[in-house]
């Protein structure tokens, strides 16, 4: 998931006005050059943010406190994000690249949150 928000983050803030970049939007938006040049502090904006979630998420592997719940709040992120852009942006394929990893994610780490804190063998953890 980090990755894909990376990545996201290089296109946006440093790559925008290449039409290589702002043309994957001509389905949605038929940006021009100037168009694109005018709207690229935004856009740079928007991948500073996604470039603030990517760190998150791997702040969230690494931690050694509180990562579980480091790790549901940014993947919590990823997945509103996901959803939002979903909509606003009536590209459905968002929920594929972004928000399904996420929600699957989520899973994951709730379902070995709940197998780390159930007992083992009658046993119970305490901590």
């Amino acid at each position: 998931m980090a990755l894909v928000h990376v990545v996201i983050s290089a296109a946006e803030m440093f790559f925008w006005t290449s039409p290589k970049v702002y043309g994957r939007l001509d389905g949605l938006f038929r940006f021009t050059q100037t168009q694109a040049d005018n709207v690229a502090p935004i856009v740079a904006n928007a991948g500073l943010y996604n470039a603030f979630i990517a760190a998150g998420l791997v702040w969230s592997l690494y931690a050694t406190s509180n990562s579980k719940s480091l790790k549901f709040f940014f993947l919590s992120c990823v997945v509103i994000a996901g959803a939002y852009g979903a909509v606003t942006l009536k590209k459905p394929e968002i929920l594929g690249l972004q928000t399904a990893p996420a929600l699957l994610a989520l899973f994951l780490v709730w379902k070995a949150d709940k197998a780390a804190s159930s007992p083992v063998s009658g046993v119970s953890r305490t901590t």
